[in-house]
């Protein structure tokens, strides 16, 4: 009997980790704001008319500035924060996630000077993206 629940521990023990791993990986693949490349579109200078007001911005171009600014007053973190609730109120801005958080990292270590300083702010927003833009400052 001791021997079968040892088994049985054992065999769990090996298993039980692949299992979360693989279920965690899938989950991650799964998030509504990763993008293929086949979703992109690329407009010629032809496709569209030509203005010579500048139009309003974006939403996610004025999420992106309000967010470096906040950046550079606080920290990161409060930035990071902001990021998430925004794409979880709107979800329209879900596809521009990754592209701002790389761009706070980015600013991260512009500010902070060191990478390891930036990467001490870094939180799983947006697939862990900021971690790529402070990796691409250094």
């Amino acid at each position: 009997m001791n021997s079968a629940a040892r088994r049985i521990g054992r065999t769990l023990a090996l298993v039980l980790p692949v299992v979360l791993v693989l279920s965690g990986t899938l989950a991650v693949t799964r998030v509504p704001w990763a993008s293929t490349a086949t979703d992109s579109q690329v407009l010629t200078a032809s496709a569209g008319k030509a203005s010579t007001k500048a139009g309003p911005s974006a939403p996610e171009d004025a999420l992106r500035k309000r967010l470096l600014v906040e950046l550079q007053e606080k920290d990161p973190g409060v930035a990071l924060t902001h990021l998430q609730e925004a794409t979880t109120k709107r979800p329209s801005l879900a596809k521009h996630c990754v592209s701002i958080a790389r761009d706070l990292g980015r600013a991260a270590v512009a500010k902070y000077g060191a990478a390891h300083r930036a990467q001490a702010f870094s939180r799983p927003v947006c697939d862990t993206s900021f971690a790529t833009g402070v990796a691409a400052a250094q």
